[in-house]
This record gives C-alpha cells, sequence and structure tokens, in this order.
C-alpha cells in the first residue's frame, strides 16, 4: 500500500479555472487536469524564476519531488496547447501557506494564512501598534 501523499504549500487561495482554444464548445474537447500544486511549481519555477532548491522549499517538499511536479506541469501545458485540449485547473493535495508577524512594541506573534486577500498586516491585533514586521526563519520550516 502507498504511503500518502505529502500536502504540498501553496500560496495562493486556488480557483478552479478551464482554458480552451477559441471557437469549440467545451463539452468536444479533451480535458487535462493540472493540480493546484502543479500550477504552484509553475508559478515559482517559471514565473518567478526561482531555482528548484529555493521553490522546493517554499512548497515544503524535496527537491526531486519539486523537479518532477515542474515536468508534470509542463507535459500537461504542452499537451493542451499542441493538440487543442481543455486544462482543467482543479484538485490535488495542497496546504495554503501562512506567514508569521511579530509586534516590536509588546511582543506579540501571531499568523495570518497567506492567498486570502491579505496584505501585511497595518496594526498589531494586541497593542495597535505599527511596529509590526514578518517573522522570517531560513528554512521557513515554521509556516504551516
Amino acid at each position: 500500500m502507498p504511503r500518502p501523499r505529502k500536502r504540498r504549500r501553496v500560496w495562493r487561495q486556488p480557483e478552479t479555472a478551464i482554458f480552451k482554444p477559441v471557437g469549440v464548445p467545451l463539452d468536444m474537447l479533451e480535458r487535462v487536469t493540472l493540480y493546484h500544486e502543479e500550477l504552484e511549481a509553475l508559478r515559482l519555477a517559471d514565473l518567478e524564476r526561482q531555482g528548484q532548491t529555493k521553490a522546493a522549499r517554499q512548497m515544503g517538499v524535496s527537491q526531486s519531488t519539486f523537479q518532477r511536479m515542474v515536468s508534470e506541469a509542463r507535459h500537461k501545458v504542452a499537451q493542451v496547447l499542441v493538440n487543442g485540449l481543455a486544462l482543467h485547473v482543479e484538485g490535488g493535495t495542497f496546504r495554503l501557506a501562512s506567514a508569521r508577524w511579530h509586534c516590536a512594541v509588546c511582543g506579540h506573534d501571531w499568523k495570518l494564512v497567506h492567498g486570502r486577500g491579505l496584505g501585511p498586516p497595518e496594526l498589531c491585533p494586541e497593542c495597535g501598534s505599527q511596529a509590526i514586521r514578518e517573522r522570517l526563519d531560513h528554512d521557513r520550516r515554521h509556516l504551516e
């Protein structure tokens, strides 16, 4: 029995989407499913141009797992573009990343989930101070 898939870390709230060739009804097209974590791997590797080691660390997976996800995602996108198929972005095994914040005045620490339209907090929820900063750990293991 294979072990359960580890949940990959994504940085945006994923939305289901379908991309298809113009002028062809969707019900006449074969669909290729691109999982949300594969889209995240493409974003980090190709859009953000991050190295595999850094991107893998951000997603909470090994470098070899990250490389497999990027390769599979690129293969699916190439299939869709070359063969005129529909690309359906949905599903997968993922979790939203979170960031930890720290108030320099009162020392309060708190966490916010990324990808929900939230920018950095403006005020400390405990004392109302603007002296806040993101807690940065070099290996980012604190992000859940």
